[in-house]
């Protein structure tokens, strides 16, 4: 224990005159290829740490480029719509018009045929009138001019007439 009080001077100077050759041939082959590799970590730490930033920040540029795209998209999507809609309906409104306008055409159409019908048969009533007036006449004035003959003869007619009717 005295020895570790009491060190040796000449063990001194060796022991620091060996640390000095040590840090000597350290630093003549060691040191600028340790501070060369400590720098090179450095150097790609700090390339990766920048091109991570550069990555990230290219995401999120291209996030926010696809949010106004998807965006975009959907107010196109929901232009579409709402075009598509106003063209269905006008296209709706259309067909009505054109469904109305016809039926339109067909009722009066009908309406004029029925009419010409009617008065085709109220012609044809009138004829077939005249003729049995006439017919009545004539078996009015062959016979007897008597109260009793009249009266025979305008039954006939009106009988012959109410058959003419319900046949047309």
């Amino acid at each position: 224990m005295e020895r570790l009080l009491n060190p040796d001077t000449g063990l001194i100077i060796w022991t620091i005159l060996s640390f000095l050759i040590l840090v000597g041939l350290l630093r003549m082959f060691a040191w600028e290829p340790l501070l060369g590799a400590v720098e090179a970590r450095e150097t790609c730490l700090r390339e990766e740490r920048e091109a991570a930033e550069r990555a990230r920040a290219e995401a999120e540029k291209l996030r926010r480029e696809v949010e106004a795209r998807l965006a975009a998209a959907g107010e196109e999507a929901k232009g579409i719509f709402a075009r598509a809609s106003q063209e269905g309906e006008a296209q709706r409104a259309r067909l009505k018009a054109q469904a109305e306008a016809e039926a339109k055409t067909i009722l009066e159409k009908t309406r004029l045929e029925l009419e010409e019908e009617r008065r085709r048969l109220v012609a044809q009533l009138r004829g077939d009138l005249a003729g049995l007036s006439v017919l009545a006449a004539e078996r009015i004035l062959r016979r007897s001019v008597d109260p009793q003959a009249r009266k025979e003869a305008l039954e006939e007619f009106l009988k012959d007439l109410d058959q003419g009717v319900r046949k047309a």
